[in-house]
């Protein structure tokens, strides 16, 4: 399946100043397969250790860090070969090895002619707090669940791929009906590749839904092995209501509605987990759009985002075929669907706020800056295209460049640019 990163890895073997890459990700976003699926096309051969299935490598990097030592012992256990401009060297899983990120700093160091790029989900890349990190040593990038466009891409619509980031707006009213129900399998299927890949050769709504359950029980799982014993409670407890926090009319997260009175402090740390374990994404409120934006955040304030549309649903039971039933979909928990499929769509490209009324009686459902440009979004789950909060918080605020996102056909006013909801990636190119 094509993945939009697999170019950043094309120009990361091109540069001139290449460090070791790592790729940081959820559990099960696709790091193993993209970076296998590079080493074959990209190299003459790769070697892959995966330090959490190998526990007999995990203690690699402790005697010391020579890199000739490291070398040898990757060469012996995969039975092949490394050659410094044609083997590419694939570190899976390398939270899991002590010293396995401070190990990059030497091969940046002394071996600058290897290509290494390793993988980690976002769980344990700072735990081993006896090591240093190689900060300025590395490269990183960071890989989501597939976006609508890879989706697109993964049923064979390439095209229609192509005429959304063209921004080609009178091409996509003629497939409007196609790009909707599109766009109403994504919500269900989400963008985890395992998910997507089953569901484009079994056409099973109800096989997509089983891994997705079992997707979730595998980062369940995952609280045990990394989450203080004290905290696990506190995590589930999260983790178990954000459908429900999601789909309030004011999204902004509240400590309270947890338990009765539940205080931010006492859940700090497990949000704070589920943050750093990319499994929910927080997006602060701002006092005011001023530039830059995060000069303007009350940390006080957020809201809460889910790693996956499809999982979302998942977590919700939401049952797979209402995929069926007109476009309900879209409206579904009050639209907290329609915003976290926005926010999923954005979050790879900007850095994403909100913004809401001291009395919260008005709200804008994302703020992002493009260009030195302040532009503030509305999300609506159907066709209506009213916009109140958002006329008025770009008239107070005197800005020119608005955004809303809808089910109606793409317009453009002087101020206004209602955009289809299948097109929201067309806000990422130039």
């Amino acid at each position: 399946m094509k993945r939009i990163l697999y170019q950043n890895l094309l120009d990361w073997k091109q540069s001139k100043d290449r460090k070791p890459l790592i790729i940081k990700g959820a559990r099960q976003v696709g790091k193993t397969w993209l970076m296998q699926h590079f080493g074959v096309n990209e190299y003459k051969n790769y070697v892959y250790v995966n330090f959490e299935t190998s526990k007999h490598l995990q203690n690699i990097f402790e005697t010391d860090f020579n890199t000739d030592r490291i070398l040898q012992v990757v060469e012996i256990e995969t039975g092949k070969k490394i050659s410094a401009d044609e083997t590419l060297i694939i570190f899976d899983e390398i939270q899991e090895a002590q010293g396995g990120l401070t190990a990059l700093k030497y091969f940046y160091e002394e071996k600058p002619s290897h290509h290494i790029v390793a993988a980690g989900s976002y769980l344990g890349m700072s735990i081993h707090s006896k090591y240093s990190f190689p900060v300025g040593k590395v490269q990183f990038l960071d890989l989501y669940p597939m976006d609508f466009i890879e989706f697109l891409c993964a049923k064979g619509y390439e095209k229609l791929a192509e005429v959304i980031l063209q921004k080609d707006m009178k091409t996509l009213k003629i497939f409007k009906i196609k790009l909707t129900d599109l766009l109403k399998q994504y919500y269900v299927t989400g963008g985890m590749p395992e998910v997507v890949k089953n569901y484009i050769e079994n056409d099973n709504l109800l096989k997509v839904r089983e891994i997705q359950l079992n997707i979730l029980q595998s980062y369940e799982f995952d609280f045990g092995k990394h989450v203080p014993a004290k905290q696990i409670p506190k995590v589930k407890m999260i983790w178990n209501f954000i459908p429900a926090q999601l789909s309030k009319e004011n999204k902004k997260f509240i400590f309270g509605l947890l338990k009765k009175g539940a205080r931010a402090k006492e859940f700090e740390t497990a949000l704070t987990w589920l943050e750093e374990s990319g499994l929910i994404s927080k997006i602060y409120r701002i006092k005011k759009p001023g530039f830059p934006l995060r000069s303007y955040i009350d940390s006080s304030a957020f809201k809460v985002f889910f790693v996956d549309i499809g999982l979302l649903g998942a977590l919700s039971g939401l049952d797979p075929k209402i995929v069926l039933q007109g476009n309900s979909v879209f409206k579904e928990f009050k639209g907290a669907l329609t915003e976290q499929y926005v926010f999923q769509q954005l979050k790879p490209c900007f850095q994403l706020f909100y913004w809401s009324s001291e009395r919260s009686d008005g709200e804008i459902d994302f703020i992002f800056q493009k260009q030195q440009k302040i532009i503030p979004v509305e999300v609506k789950a159907e066709e209506n295209l009213k916009a109140k909060s958002l006329k008025f918080f770009s008239e107070k605020h005197q800005i020119t460049d608005a955004i809303r996102f809808s089910l109606s056909d793409y317009r453009n006013e002087k101020w206004l640019q209602n955009i289809p909801l299948y097109a929201v990636k067309s806000v990422c190119s130039q």
